[in-house]
C-alpha cells in the first residue's frame, strides 16, 4: 500500500483490480479528479501574495490577467507521453486545462501585480493601496 497524505491509499491486490468490475466507482473517482492546480495566499502589510503549484507546466503555457477586480490564472499542461505499446493501469497526474479565479479584496491595487515563475510555481504578487489618513483635527474654540 502507498499512502500520499490528502489521498486515497492505492492498493496494489485484489481490491485495487476489482474497480475494473465496478464502471460507475470508476466513473465517481474520474468525475472528482479534476485538474485544479493547488493554491495558497498570504498577506502582510503592504502586499497579497498568491502562489500556484503548477509542477511541469511551462511557463508560456500559463497566462495571469485581471477583470473587474478578479485575478484569473489559466494555462495548460500538456500530454508529453509517446510510449508505443505502453497502457497505463492508473495514473495520478494531472493534464489538460486549468483555470484558478481570485476575488482581489478592496485595497488591491490593480495596478501593482507582479507575476513571477519558478521551480513549478507561480507567485503572483499585488500591492495594497496606500492609504491616506483621513483623520483631521478640529480646532476647540473658547
Amino acid at each position: 500500500m502507498v499512502e500520499h497524505a490528502g489521498r486515497t491509499p492505492v492498493h496494489f491486490g485484489d481490491e485495487w483490480w476489482g474497480s475494473f468490475a465496478d464502471p460507475f466507482r470508476v466513473l465517481a473517482t474520474k468525475v472528482a479528479d479534476f485538474f485544479a492546480p493547488p493554491a495558497e495566499a498570504s498577506k502582510d502589510d503592504d502586499m497579497y501574495e498568491i502562489c500556484i503549484e503548477l509542477p511541469g507546466v511551462a511557463e508560456d503555457d500559463i497566462s495571469v490577467a485581471l477583470d473587474h477586480g478578479t485575478l484569473l490564472v489559466s494555462g495548460e499542461k500538456k500530454v508529453e507521453r509517446h510510449e508505443e505499446g505502453k497502457s497505463f493501469i492508473f495514473s495520478e497526474i494531472s493534464y489538460g486545462k486549468f483555470q484558478r479565479s481570485f476575488r482581489l479584496p478592496g485595497d488591491a491595487d490593480g495596478e501593482r501585480i507582479s507575476a513571477a515563475f519558478s521551480n513549478g510555481v507561480l507567485k503572483v504578487s499585488i500591492a495594497k493601496k496606500e492609504t491616506k489618513s483621513t483623520r483631521k483635527e478640529i480646532p476647540i474654540h473658547k
